[in-house]
């Protein structure tokens, strides 16, 4: 937060004389700057305001479509975009509008434990080999290494096949291939931190290492990290979606949205919407995480 500084007086402070103190911004201060900013970033509002969207429809679909997504009038299959059927009809008469936003629950749940798991995982190593050094560095750098070097949609396939079929498994799959990356970071930002004078001189005065570790290191190297799993949310989100379409995830009829384009592309020729609609709320929700994802790191750039 920015603050007007008094500059304080040169010369001697007569007695019961005011020292200077820092002057807040007021509340209307604060939120007009924020008005500014976002004022200038019309992109920004735009990936907001869909990401809030699609977290509703995640969290509570009935919001935003209140019918089963699973109930079909085979009177109305395949119907495309109207006034009574936004996204059109699939080849069961059901609403592909409903099944969009129902399916975002499955996808970002799958999503949120993926990113969780890498986050989890490769933060702890990351974080033990940046602070400990040493072999510890050695051994755990490598393994990162042998993980990245990987494809990660093959890690994936290889990690569903131990693990088996499902929504949860996926994710769990997903997570563990991007784990490098986090390991990565935060080993960056753990050896910039362990070098600081403030761990310096917290370790000089005899404090236990973990308290170290807990208190000074893990607070200043943890935004960099944050930042990343942002953006990896939609990364994830791809992944997720890329192994649903290929008949990894949840069984039908559930609507997730890689299984919605991966049913729809039998029809694509005479029925583009079964595909493009899906296909839409997926590119849609990955560029506007990204967008807001280069925000927070530009943000965060500029407070370091």
């Amino acid at each position: 937060m920015t603050e007007l500084l008094i500059r304080e007086p040169i010369g001697d402070v007569p007695p019961g004389a005011a020292t200077a103190q820092p002057v807040a911004s007021t509340p209307r201060e604060r939120a007009a700057r924020a008005l500014r900013f976002f004022a200038r970033r019309p992109g920004l509002v735009v990936s907001i305001v869909f990401v809030a969207i699609v977290l509703v429809a995640a969290f509570a679909p009935g919001v935003l479509a209140g019918g089963d997504p699973a109930v079909g009038v085979p009177a109305d299959k395949l119907q495309a975009p109207s006034a009574a059927h936004v996204f059109g009809t699939d080849y069961l008469g059901r609403d592909v509008y409903t099944r969009v936003v129902h399916g975002a629950s499955l996808s970002l749940q799958a999503t949120v434990i993926a990113v969780a798991v890498a986050l989890v995982v490769g933060g702890l190593i990351g974080l033990l080999a940046g602070f400990v050094g040493r072999w510890v560095d050695e051994g755990l750098m490598r393994l990162v290494d042998v993980l990245m070097a990987i494809p990660a949609i093959l890690l994936s396939l290889a990690l569903i096949t131990a693990l088996g079929y499902g929504t949860v498994k996926v994710a769990i799959a997903v997570g563990v291939a991007s784990v490098a990356h986090f390991a990565r970071v935060m080993r960056a930002e753990t050896l910039r931190i362990r070098q600081s004078t403030y761990v310096e001189a917290a370790r000089s005065v005899g404090t236990r290492w973990y308290v170290t570790l807990a208190r000074h290191v893990l607070p200043n190297a943890a935004g960099p990290v944050l930042v990343l799993a942002v953006l990896e949310f939609g990364l994830a989100i791809l992944a997720v979606s890329s192994l649903s379409f290929l008949g990894y995830g949840a069984a039908p009829p559930a609507p997730e949205w890689g299984s919605l384009i991966a049913e729809g592309r039998n029809y694509i020729a005479a029925s583009w919407w079964l595909c493009a609609m899906p296909g839409f709320a997926i590119a849609a929700t990955v560029l506007s995480v990204n967008r807001i994802s280069r925000a927070l790191d530009g943000e965060w750039g500029r407070a370091r």
